[in-house]
Parts: C-alpha cells; structure tokens; sequence
C-alpha cells in the first residue's frame, strides 16, 4: 500500500449486504436457488453492456427485465406481482453478520466512510443500506444513477473522488468483485477485495492486484489499523 487511504468507498450489493438472501425467491420461481447466481452474472454483465453502448436504464429496473429474460429462457411462467417482489427484496436485504462490527472498527479509526453502489436512489426512498441498517456509518452513499453509467466504469470512480472532493489516492474501494476493483484501480484508488463466498482475487499477469485481501470487514479493519501504526 502506497499510503493508508484516508476515505474507504464501499460497494454495497454481495460486499456489504447478502444477496443470498433472495435465492428462496429464485427456488419459488425456478425450482432451484442456484439460479440466484445465474441472474445476477447476467445483471452485472447487461450493466457493463449497457455502459459500453452508451445506454442507461437503472440497475433494479435492468434487474427485473433479466428475471423476466431468464423465466423465458428456464420455460417458466413469471407474473409482474413476483417480478415486483424481486423489486422488493432487492431493497430489503439484510446485512453480512461481520459487516456492523467492522465498520465500527474501520469509523473508531477514523476512516470517512462512503458507499458507491450500481443501485439507484430515489428522492424519498428507503435504500438498502437504510433497511439493512447500516446508513449510519456512511456520510454519503453514492450511486451510478448521478452519471449514468455502470461500474466498473472509469466515469464513475472519478464521479466519487469528485463528489467526495478528494484525490482518487486518498481513496480505497472496498468490494467482493474483482471486476469493480479493476475499475477502480484505473483511475488511482487503492483497492481491497473481501472474499465473500465465490468471490476469490484472479490471479492472471498483466492486471493489478487488490492492495489488501480480507475475508471479512473485521479482518480488513485490523489490517488497516496495522498500516496506520
């Protein structure tokens, strides 16, 4: 690590809150809670597809359109009152069981804390971070919705820094995906991948590597605070 970061951004979906949490939903809909992970693979790629050919729509209404994708593709029936419920659920997710633990750590240390997500805001709306009960601890969540693009998206980290007005080497990005990292990484954040279930670093030469690896937001928050000694 060059220097400690002084702000810690966060993505939220998967790193902060446990999308697992909707699989029940999918074995309803599908007869299998795997397929869980089949459609958020294909919302994260139609995010970055979407991005590269210049279009926006926001995530929770792309989320719905690949249900709707993936029933015609599984055979399966699908009525707009489930569709709604995954609206629902994706709004309602609960928190990892480390996460309020180490974020009081990483605040004790002084750390600003922020969150960076591909899902929308919307005036008046509850965010997820607000239903997992976790907003609190961040003094400002950011969403893609302000640019119009997707993560991994250069436009959006620099949006962040900006918004946050510091340099982007004062900032860490703090995400389960390696491909939100990457992203980061290009504009100058440094970067620490949590290794949430199915979520380990890819070891390919030529493409940079997280600054830190943690398991969990508690073990990020005792390797921080190590580097600030």
């Amino acid at each position: 690590m060059r220097t400690t970061p002084s702000v810690l951004v966060f993505d939220v979906n998967e790193t902060l809150i446990d999308i697992d949490s909707i699989a029940p939903l999918f074995g309803e809909l599908f007869g299998d809670q795997k397929v869980l992970r089949e459609w958020f693979g294909q919302l994260v790629m139609y995010s970055m597809t979407i991005t590269l050919a210049e279009r926006y729509v926001d995530f929770f209404t792309l989320g719905q359109g690949v249900l709707r994708m993936l029933a015609e593709a599984h055979g399966v029936d699908i009525t707009d009152a489930q569709v709604d419920r995954l609206h629902s659920h994706m709004q309602t997710m609960p928190a990892h069981p480390d996460v309020e633990a180490g974020l009081v750590a990483l605040r004790d240390h002084g750390f600003r804390l922020v969150t960076l997500t591909n899902s929308p805001h919307r005036p008046g709306a509850t965010t997820p971070l607000e239903h997992a009960g976790l907003a609190g601890f961040f003094e400002r969540q950011l969403s893609v919705d302000a640019c119009r693009a997707f993560k991994p998206s250069p436009a959006v980290y620099r949006y962040a820094s900006q918004s946050l007005g510091v340099d982007p080497a004062d900032c860490m990005m703090v995400a389960a995906h390696v491909w939100d990292l990457l992203g980061a990484q290009n504009v100058g954040f440094d970067t620490a991948l949590i290794t949430r279930p199915g979520n380990p670093p890819l070891p390919v030469d030529g493409l940079p590597q997280p600054t830190l690896v943690a398991s969990d937001l508690r073990q990020l928050a005792e390797q921080l605070a190590a580097g600030t000694r």
